[in-house]
């Protein structure tokens, strides 16, 4: 299944997602590295078998194996991470944050592609699940390595229009079920 094929099952009210899931896969602030790590860790992330399936088929064309298996990493660790320090970051009793998190987390550290992509990737999975903290220490380091504003934001946007495709197809498939 290919990106196109996926739009395909988006439905007229979903006109500007399916629009923008077009203009995502073909833009070129980030390289391509970047952008298809960004959607394939995204849509991990979510989890639409349809989307899934379809974006990993696109990427399969666009990124390595090891890439293909890092913007994965990214959507797991992140799975974990974002639950974990989002709760810290809600919590009144403050202590919690001066605990060890106790948690393997070493992907992070090498992931196996440029690290500042998997710090894109990471970026995008932290916004789909609402972790505040997770979302400014990535862009943090991504700042701090000079990733201009607009890379970061181009992420955001991979992230935000998967998620919506996700759930538009989703709900179609929950109506057919």
């Amino acid at each position: 299944m290919s990106i196109d094929a996926l739009r395909e099952l988006i439905p007229a009210y979903g006109k500007d997602i399916s629009l923008n899931l077009s203009s995502l896969a073909n833009e070129t602030v980030l390289n391509d590295q970047q952008k298809w790590g960004c959607l394939v860790a995204s849509a991990h992330a979510i989890g639409v078998p349809a989307v899934v399936r379809a974006i990993e088929t696109a990427a399969s064309e666009k990124l390595s194996p090891e890439a293909l298996n890092a913007a994965k990493a990214a959507a797991a660790i992140m799975g974990m991470n974002n639950i974990y320090y989002r709760s810290l970051h809600l919590m009144k009793n403050h202590e919690y944050t001066t605990l060890p998190a106790k948690l393997r987390m070493n992907v992070i550290g090498n992931p196996g592609v440029e690290k500042l992509d998997f710090e894109l990737w990471s970026t995008a999975v932290s916004a789909i699940n609402g972790c505040g903290a997770c979302l400014d220490a990535h862009e943090g380091e991504l700042r701090k390595h000079g990733v201009p504003n607009t890379h970061v934001q181009a992420a955001l946007r991979i992230g935000a229009v998967v998620h919506a495709a996700s759930r538009i197809i989703a709900s179609e498939e929950a109506l057919k079920g």
